[in-house]
């Protein structure tokens, strides 16, 4: 079972399941591509209800400062998790 993190979205609790995490770090200016030269960071998430079933109603509710708040919290759970997740 992947890691999940209890939020809320327009208020209502629920929980995210990180699906796919990846972090390509920066590697520099001689790289063949500008995404690995400056780094990136690719983040998939699923939105449940608080029983653990899938919530696309609550999912379309999402703005995009939730997305970005939801993945800055993704990113700061595999962080402290020294990245497992």
């Amino acid at each position: 079972m992947a890691d999940q993190i209890d939020t809320r979205i327009s208020g209502i609790p629920c929980i995210i399941e990180c699906v796919y995490f990846f972090k390509q770090p920066a590697l520099g200016p001689n790289c063949d591509s500008d995404w690995d030269a400056n780094g990136y960071t690719d983040i998939e998430f699923a939105v449940l209800d608080r029983r653990g079933r899938p919530a696309p109603w609550l999912e379309r509710k999402m703005t995009t400062d939730d997305v970005a708040r939801i993945k800055a919290l993704i990113e700061a759970h595999v962080e402290s998790n020294e990245g497992n997740l």
